[in-house]
């Protein structure tokens, strides 16, 4: 047993007494979400890095991706382990602690401390479950704007983020132009997929065909549906890799054995990696929040929202762009990047695009990627420039 294991925090009690700082908000200032449902008491997690300087004009918003949370470069009270984006931000790197404000804040519909389904509903004493409203990438951007309002931030250096992330950082320069001086978004398209949808939808009736689901009851039951979210967490790891990645790793090599064992055990090192994988998700991600943000990602479509035309999305913008996507990465492809370019060109913004090189597949973003530290590092040093940093 690790030394540390007594010192991780319980999920359960991160839902509503998170490990970080945390803004509540009340009747006057609402959440008012897409689905037509006001929040009147929610609460945002975040955590913050460096400092903000006396103007207010460094501040770097990063935005997690679908299983992300608020710890992006600091330890996780819940695993343990490092930040998830230590290879990015920190002092001297891509997005330097030394020179920016960096904040990040955990999802609304997530369950490391923002308002979600494993949260508690004040009106009923017990977890929120299914009865927590349906949340889009809009109510997380709009939560996140509140945030900022509250730490007395009028303007935004930079809004960085790939995945789900990068769907919040196109949504928060489509819905406060005004406030993003600069946007990041990596690996991330304007519209989620059909494929992806479908991805998506395996993983959500994993989950719901558990026994040990309950309706969404479980927090309420005692139970927990840790089979269905790890086959559902193995089957979306899946498409986070690249099939030369995958080779790279693994190929066919077996897992602690000569021979075939001639069953269903995890004969192959890739069953083994992906049952691990599967295992340590369910420990610190709730169900039902996998339901929801999943399900986010899968209304958006930033054109939909703006009569079909993507362009109308950034229709007099002044905030400055670059696009990155990475060769292997199948499930966000070069495509997709390319119709976020194509589209804020025809809104004549400002805009640069990288196709970055690498067989590591979606995840490339989070992993250690020197052309994509050069990228970033370059556009935010001549953004900070333009922006008297």
């Amino acid at each position: 047993m690790r030394d540390d294991v007594q010192s991780l925090a319980d999920p359960l009690k991160e839902a509503n007494e998170p490990s970080s700082p945390v803004a509540r908000f009340g009747s006057d200032i609402p959440l008012l979400m897409d689905c037509g449902v006001a929040l009147d008491a929610w609460q945002i997690a975040y955590q913050t890095y460096g400092e903000l300087n006396a103007a207010k004009s460094n501040a770097v918003l990063v935005c997690h991706a679908l299983t992300g949370d608020q710890h992006v470069a600091s330890r996780n009270p819940i695993t343990g382990k490092g930040g998830w984006w230590t290879a990015m931000i920190g002092p001297g790197k891509p997005i330097d602690t030394e020179r920016f404000f960096v904040i990040c804040a955990n999802v609304v519909g997530g369950c490391t401390g923002t308002t979600g389904p494993a949260s508690t509903n004040p009106e009923t004493g017990k977890p929120w479950g299914l009865g927590f409203p349906m949340v889009t990438i809009r109510d997380m951007v709009r939560a996140q704007a509140h945030l900022i309002d509250a730490l007395g931030i009028d303007s935004l250096f930079c809004v960085a983020g790939g995945s789900m992330g990068g769907m919040q950082v196109l949504e928060w320069a489509a819905s406060y132009p005004q406030r993003v001086f600069s946007a990041l978004p990596l690996a991330t398209g304007a519209k989620h997929s059909a494929q992806n949808i479908a991805f998506h939808e395996v993983g959500r009736q994993a989950v719901m065909a558990d026994p040990d689901w309950r309706g969404g009851r479980y927090l309420e039951e005692g139970t927990r549906p840790a089979k269905g979210l790890s086959v559902a967490r193995m089957g979306a790891h899946i498409t986070y890799l690249s099939e030369q990645a995958l080779h790279r790793k693994f190929g066919r090599k077996l897992q602690d054995r000569e021979a075939p064992t001639f069953s269903f055990d995890a004969d192959f090192q890739v069953e083994s990696y992906l049952r691990h994988q599967g295992i340590s998700f369910v420990e610190r991600f709730d169900a039902n929040s996998y339901l929801y943000v999943t399900r986010a990602m899968d209304y958006f479509d930033l054109a939909a929202d703006h009569d079909g035309v993507l362009a109308k999305a950034f229709t007099g913008t002044k905030t400055r762009f670059c696009v990155a996507s990475f060769t292997s990465d199948w499930l966000f492809p070069t495509t997709d990047s390319r119709a976020i370019v194509h589209a804020l060109n025809a809104a004549g913004a400002s805009v640069s695009f990288v196709e970055l090189e690498s067989d590591k597949g979606h995840d490339a973003f989070l992993l250690e990627e020197p052309n994509l530290f050069a990228t970033t590092r370059g556009f935010l040093n001549a953004a900070a420039r333009a922006r008297g940093l």
